[in-house]
């Protein structure tokens, strides 16, 4: 059963851009079990999940490890081919055109770099040019925006080994766009980077969609890139759609809690905090107080400050993982054990009767 909030009723109601209805993806998984013995074992990594996507939204799409994200994002892009179900981009099958599809979308995984590892950045620029036969005008335009827009001058002629991870996920996600796509996937884009490189690429995401209305799902672990790009999430869990609607739904399904963590200049009794919050750990000066996670932190830090002698203080985000297993497992016991990972193409083959 899919828990579904006004986000994604509001979205239905405008042109879909991407359609997915009953999307499948099965793989049987061959496992050593001892000397010249293996076992056969069928996952389902997608199963029967259906969604649209309206042209120009920015759609979160979170679970936890092995829920079938990247799988669902290789689909999408048509390099895996679905065991079931119907899928659209644009109005194309990705699997059967997807030539057709590269030159419509744009794809930034996390971990993976579509860069030349040896070249300089820019030789990577100049053979996407080539490769997607962008007129010169335009890429010229297109690169110089880029640049500018996310810092990349000073690194041009650096060779991609010797960049640093924000520095290239800057340069992936320039690289996606240089053809100028309709959509872009982003398969976690601020994954080990910092403070500042991740408050970089949120604020370039957002000019993206509003000046050129760019569609975007994003899939990540970071419940402040949701916050503070999308209107919409999506969580899949076993592969299964689990939600779909605005963030606070989420939070309010979950229940979930961020963390104030306050330092003061010297260890006190706990705090009072008022009803919103609690006190659920005191270790000498540092405190740490619990609120729900759709309440502003603002007015218990001015309730704070004016009370108690602050030093400093810190806001912790809820952990995804924790929230979906409190929406999906409410009195606590505990979920099925996952792998960690989704399987990978190379070491599966496809299930019988799927291509």
């Amino acid at each position: 059963m899919i828990v579904s909030g006004s986000a994604a009723d509001a979205g239905g109601a405008q042109e879909a851009f991407i359609e997915v209805d009953g999307l499948e993806k099965v793989f049987d998984v061959r496992r050593r079990t001892g000397f010249l013995k293996r076992e056969l074992r069928r996952v389902r990594a997608v199963d029967a999940i259906s969604f649209t996507v309206a042209r120009g939204e920015m759609v979160g799409y979170i679970g936890p490890n092995g829920a079938g994200k990247s799988t669902t994002i290789k689909m999408l892009t048509g390099i895996l081919t679905p065991s079931g179900g119907r899928l659209r981009v644009a109005g194309i099958d990705p699997s059967r055109e997807r030539t057709r599809l590269a030159h419509r979308i744009g794809v930034v995984f996390g971990q993976r770099t579509t860069l030349w590892w040896d070249l300089p950045l820019i030789d990577s620029y100049r053979l996407m040019h080539r490769m997607y036969r962008i007129p010169d005008a335009r890429y010229r335009e297109n690169l110089d925006r880029l640049v500018e827009l996310l810092d990349l001058s000073a690194l041009l002629a650096v060779p991609v080994r010797q960049l640093s991870l924000g520095q290239r996920m800057r340069g992936d996600i320039a690289a996606a766009l240089l053809h100028d796509p309709e959509v872009l996937y982003l398969d976690e884009p601020t994954i080990g980077l910092d403070v500042v490189s991740k408050a970089r690429v949120r604020e370039f995401l957002r000019e993206l969609n509003t000046e050129r209305g760019t569609t975007v799902l994003l899939t990540t672990h970071d419940l402040q890139d949701i916050e503070q790009l999308c209107s919409r999430v999506m969580v899949i869990d076993h592969g299964r759609l689990v939600y779909d609607g605005a963030l606070a739904g989420l939070h309010e399904a979950g229940e979930s809690e961020r963390t104030l963590v306050v330092d003061l200049e010297r260890e006190l009794p706990p705090v009072e905090a008022g009803e919103s919050a609690r006190v659920v750990k005191v270790e000498g000066p540092r405190q740490w107080l619990a609120f729900p996670a759709s309440m502003s932190a603002a007015p218990l830090v001015a309730r704070i400050a004016a009370e108690y002698p602050l030093v400093d203080l810190s806001v912790r985000e809820p952990d995804i993982e924790a929230v979906i297993a409190r929406m999906l497992y409410p009195s606590g016991e505990t979920p099925a054990p996952r792998s960690g990972r989704e399987p990978e193409p190379e070491t599966v083959v496809p299930a019988p009767g799927n291509s």
